[in-house]
Order: C-alpha cells, then sequence, then structure tokens
C-alpha cells in the first residue's frame, strides 16, 4: 500500500507536446437497433500542459507514464488544454 510519505512534491514546467488520439463511434447501419458498428478514428495534435506542481510516487519513466495518464483536452483549442 502506498503511504503519503512516499509522495514525492515537485513542479512540472508548461510543456507542449503531440500525441495520438483515437475515438470510436457507435454507427447505426440502419435495420434494427442491433445494427450497429464501431468506427475507429485516429489523430494526433499538439496539446500544451500548463505549469503545475503535485505529489505521487516518484517516476520510473515519465515519457512511457504520462502517455498513459488520463487528460482533459480542449478539441477547439488543442494548446490551451
Amino acid at each position: 500500500m502506498t503511504t503519503a510519505t512516499e509522495f514525492k512534491t515537485h513542479q512540472h514546467e508548461a510543456m507542449v507536446h503531440t500525441h495520438d488520439h483515437v475515438h470510436i463511434t457507435h454507427h447505426c447501419k440502419g435495420g434494427s437497433p442491433d445494427d450497429v458498428e464501431h468506427l475507429v478514428a485516429r489523430h494526433e495534435h499538439e496539446h500544451n500542459h500548463p505549469p503545475v506542481q503535485h505529489a505521487h510516487m516518484p517516476h520510473e519513466n515519465f515519457e512511457r507514464e504520462h502517455s498513459h495518464e488520463a487528460h482533459i483536452h480542449d478539441h477547439e483549442h488543442p494548446q490551451q488544454s
């Protein structure tokens, strides 16, 4: 079990980077309500992360771990979210 004493408080500077986004939509083909297929779309764009100070377990591999963390993005303003 992780305890708060193992967390390391630190500052991340602002950064802009590019990574993939995958979207899955349901496409109703017609006919019965069960006649649905999954459509997958993939794109990439730059977005920024503002500076933040937070605490968590130390990173073992920042690039790998960051790419798997949840992010909230404003797709209309990707460089401001």
